[in-house]
């Protein structure tokens, strides 16, 4: 079993960060991506950014200069630094672990963005 774990989402300022953090557990055997997506009501779930486990990075338009993924030393825990927040950014994001052709979702993190 592997268990996803969001934390850091909170109500900010438009044009204020946060810092998002995404921490697994569990059987954690060989981890192919880590990847944040987010999902505003009405709205399809979309993705935000992902990080290989090689290093590549892709990230969603956007998200695209605003928004970093990084990984810990510890390699379980992923990291999205979000910059110049606007209200289109409120959402609830979600982390997402991609190990052996499984998907392991946490249960997100509401962010919403006050103008």
């Amino acid at each position: 079993q592997v268990h996803v774990v969001e934390s850091g989402g909170g109500l900010v300022q438009a044009g204020g960060s946060l810092r998002l953090s995404c921490t697994a557990s569990g059987m954690i055997k060989s981890i192919r991506s880590m990847a944040w997506y987010r999902q505003a009501p009405g709205n399809q779930r979309a993705l935000v950014a992902i990080l290989f486990d090689g290093g590549d990075t892709t990230y969603g338009d956007s998200a695209k200069g605003r928004f970093l993924i990084s990984r810990a030393a510890v390699k379980n825990t992923v990291y999205l630094q979000m910059n110049a927040l606007t209200p289109e950014d409120t959402a609830v994001y979600y982390c997402k672990l991609v190990q052996q052709g499984n998907d392991y979702w946490g249960q997100g993190t509401q962010v919403t963005v006050s103008s």
